[in-house]
């Protein structure tokens, strides 16, 4: 591990709620793509299994944030370990209605049940944020840190995920994914040491953190960005099975996975100059721009070549993007603001997942992948148009002079 990751652990705990941080995350990338596997093993039908994963990353989008908000307001273990207790028992209702055959609105139901998954992203951050607050470089290695462990989830999730769905059988890939849910939850709580305190009730700030202009931008722009995520996911499962070798849909994925995970690892030992902002909108464009040459892929070598070089741009991206969050959300919604990001995520997951399941059961596989192009386009416009929103200095929203020290700081090397 280079120096500067190793010293952001030398922190007592770092590595500990890290590792449990890893766990709980892997769902993000399995569940869905789990969903899909399972759904079009079962009943043959892509539509079906994109609404399906839609209803997930949905249902996500409107309680994450909301979890978040009373994590910030009474703690981590108070309400991660009641909220992932739902989450698991909606999970294996929809496993044995998928299995059993039982209606399709039975599946829709325990969809939304199992999107009350907790930003497992957003409760480890927040616990770096507490202990490199006054650091921002230290926060930036930090942050890369959790971008490169995105990342590896995202290799590896799908290949375990659609390996076990197409090799054992098709209710696998999920089943697995609760596990590590419930697991990475109740490690994690359980590092009392680390949990950052919950505000008092005098700092708590009326209303939602999405009333920061900056963060509303950073949202919308995910939005589009998580229908890319989303449609490519679809489209490359799809893709593969037209060839003949569906299974091999993981290792493309994860590919995709393996470059941004290679670029977030050099990012975090950058110390870079200049407006986060800037970065963040070379960052999306950047996105945009690696979807064009999706529309050319006839083969998977091509493909994975393809997905490589598009996921490049994705973790620096990442990265960015949460320190931009800093600088626009009151210290006391911090969990709530990340995860705000993640919720915009999983709504464009939803769209783009749904669209492309459409688009690949009217038009073949091929024809899938205009939607995360479009997709893409979408994301560059919306940043380009709130560019000076994310520019503009942030009302500092009762954060005190630190928080205004560390977003000055930030400018310079984050």
């Amino acid at each position: 591990m280079p120096s500067p990751y190793r010293a952001v652990f030398d922190a007592p705990g770092t590595l500990a709620f890290s590792a449990a941080g890893f766990l709980g995350r892997m769902p993000l990338s399995m569940m869905g793509i789990g969903v899909v596997t399972m759904v079009s093993q079962i009943t043959g039908r892509y539509g079906l299994a994109g609404a399906l994963s839609a209803t997930l990353a949905m249902a996500a989008a409107v309680m994450g944030p909301q979890v978040s908000r009373l994590v910030d307001r009474y703690g981590q273990r108070r309400v991660l370990r009641p909220v992932t207790l739902v989450a698991a028992a909606a999970v294996a209702g929809l496993l044995v209605c998928a299995q059993q055959g039982f209606p399709e609105w039975t599946l829709f139901v325990f969809a939304v049940g199992a999107g009350c998954v907790p930003s497992m992203g957003s409760m480890v951050r927040a616990r770096w944020a507490a202990i490199y607050r006054g650091s921002s470089r230290d926060l930036h290695t930090a942050y890369s840190w959790e971008s490169i462990v995105d990342e590896v989830c995202f290799i590896f999730g799908p290949i375990v995920s659609i390996g076990l769905s197409t090799a054992w059988f098709p209710e696998a890939g999920p089943l697995l994914a609760g596990v590590f849910l419930v697991i990475g939850v109740f490690w994690l709580t359980a590092q009392r040491a680390t949990e950052p305190r919950p505000a008092s009730p005098k700092d708590h700030t009326g209303g939602s953190a999405l009333r920061s202009r900056g963060l509303q931008v950073l949202v919308s722009a995910f939005v589009a960005t998580g229908a890319i995520f989303g449609a490519v996911d679809v489209v490359t499962v799809a893709f593969a099975e037209e060839r003949g070798h569906k299974a091999s849909a993981s290792l493309v994925l994860a590919v995709y996975a393996l470059g941004s995970c290679l670029a977030g690892a050099v990012f975090g030992l950058l110390h870079l100059k200049g407006s986060p902002s800037t970065r963040w909108l070379l960052g999306v464009c950047a996105m945009a721009v690696s979807m064009i040459p999706l529309q050319l892929a006839g083969s998977l070598p091509f493909l994975a070549v393809a997905l490589f070089v598009a996921g490049l741009a994705i973790a620096p991206t990442m990265v960015t993007t949460m320190a931009l969050v800093e600088q626009h959300v009151p210290r006391t919604q911090l969990t709530e603001g990340m995860t705000w990001t993640s919720t915009g995520l999983a709504v464009g997951v939803a769209l783009g997942s749904s669209a492309a399941g459409w688009v690949v059961d009217a038009s073949g596989a091929r024809a899938g992948y205009v939607v995360p192009a479009v997709a893409g386009a979408l994301a560059a416009a919306v940043a380009l148009r709130g560019y000076r929103r994310l520019a503009e200095p942030a009302a500092t929203g009762g954060r005190g002079e630190d928080d205004r020290d560390l977003r000055n700081d930030s400018e310079h090397v984050a």
